[in-house]
């Protein structure tokens, strides 16, 4: 049976998150270095991802603020070499960074779609092909992925925001096969409708185009808005050794949104 560090559940483990300086990435980066982790805040907004990790080493963490954007490869090289510089090779990735288009389908051009896919699925490609041989190197590793429930559930408006996630979650599941037998464990997490900017802003832009995405008819189907700390916690749970045997796995963050 596994057992928990009474250091913290990320005790003396270097964990990476990408789009860690705000929203669920923010919840996550607190949440990590609160259990013990070194973390390294990977984000396209530099500034945000520093102030985040000087407030988590004024409280006694350990924690490295990295401006990139992990759509690109030099970008993505760069930030990962400082992170190894820092703290030595990871044995956590969170690959959260994202956004959304909400828009009709025939008006979303070519240049939409290639930075959209670059944003929400490339950036996963490059964060995990650079930092998966320091895993590799160990013997160990967690990777986590967040998808959607869009992933699985089509909404209006969201044709290519919902068609990135479907690549999220089987992204995370090819690297958990093939990766297994080498001590790599890969997941997704697929949250509903969260309370962060991001989240309120798909849904002003959803009810712009007659969907009925009010906070009610959310609540309806899932009781209520995820908090971004509820999307922390099983992104930890999913890094921690707790998760031992979950690998491959699509963990729904939801309540009940898609069982229903």
């Amino acid at each position: 049976m596994t057992q928990t560090n009474h250091g913290g559940r990320l005790a003396g483990k270097v964990a990476i998150v990408s789009g860690g300086a705000g929203g669920c990435g923010a919840a996550a980066s607190t949440l990590f270095a609160a259990e013990g982790a070194r973390v390294v805040i990977i984000d396209r907004d530099g500034d945000a991802a520093e102030t985040l990790a000087a407030r988590l080493r004024d409280d006694g963490k350990s924690a490295l603020g990295l401006q990139a954007d992990v759509s690109r490869q030099a970008d993505v090289q760069k930030a990962v070499a400082a992170a190894r510089a820092q703290f030595g090779n990871a044995d956590v990735l969170f690959n959260h960074a994202g956004t959304l288009i909400v828009k009709p389908f025939l008006e979303i051009d070519e240049t939409e779609w290639d930075w959209l896919m670059s944003v929400n699925v490339k950036s996963m490609f490059l964060m995990t092909k650079a930092v998966l041989p320091q895993m590799l190197e160990k013997g160990r590793g967690s990777i986590i992925c967040t998808s959607s429930i869009s992933a699985v559930l089509a909404t209006p408006g969201e044709v290519l925001y919902d068609t990135t996630k479907g690549a999220c979650h089987m992204f995370a599941r090819a690297i958990a096969v093939e990766y297994r037998d080498r001590g790599i464990r890969c997941n997704a997490i697929a949250p509903g409708f969260i309370r962060t900017p991001h989240g309120m802003r798909e849904l002003k832009e959803l009810q712009a185009m007659g969907v009925d995405a009010t906070e009610a008819a959310i609540s309806a189907q899932q009781g209520r808005l995820c908090d971004p700390s509820e999307v922390a916690a099983a992104a930890l749970f999913l890094a921690s050794d707790d998760a031992s045997f979950v690998n491959g796995t699509h963990l729904f963050v939801d309540n009940c949104f898609s069982a229903v």
